[in-house]
């Protein structure tokens, strides 16, 4: 697997799309348990994995710290420009680079890729150059989905997971 690189998004991906105020005014947002095999099968793969998002959110931080993102990009308004110049600089190509989003603002970005995954209930957009449609929404593990069926097809799946969790799967 020539994979390298994954990108994904949070709002709509690792979130419902939802966000959550308090009576305080601080934002909250709801993440999936699940997804977190993703991430700890991607670093055991030798995967780095980016979050990259157009909000920023001390909620996002946090949980990205406890799943050991390797890198935060948060308030990102043009998140093809940012990703080019990032895998510019990284010396990064298309086909190390695999992109899960769901919505309008990851459309562009995603032509800079190899691999694209999408929740669910995405946009129509996103579905139609996807590699692989999630039966899960987003905010409810598609993102383990997606990761967990491009992992089996290369037949790493299970080992990985037995690394991380010490377990079978």
């Amino acid at each position: 697997m020539e994979l390298k690189y994954l990108v994904v998004d949070v709002d709509g991906t690792l979130t419902d799309s939802g966000i959550y105020y308090d009576d305080a005014g601080n934002e909250l947002k709801k993440f999936c348990t699940k997804d977190a095999a993703a991430f700890f099968a991607a670093k055991e793969a030798g995967i780095k994995t980016i979050v990259l998002t157009g909000r920023e959110s001390p909620a996002t931080t946090r949980r990205m710290k406890d799943l050991k993102v390797d890198f935060i990009f948060q308030k990102v308004k043009n998140k093809k420009e940012f990703l080019q110049e990032f895998m510019t600089s990284n010396n990064i190509k298309k086909e190390q680079i695999a992109y899960i989003g769901d919505d309008l603002n990851d459309l562009a970005p995603m032509s800079l890729v190899g691999y694209i995954g999408c929740p669910s209930d995405s946009c129509e957009e996103i579905k139609r150059i996807a590699n692989y449609i999630s039966k899960v929404p987003g905010g409810r593990g598609c993102v383990r989905d997606i990761i967990e069926h491009l992992f089996r097809a290369a037949g790493i799946w299970e080992p990985l997971t037995l690394k991380v969790y010490n377990a079978g799967v």
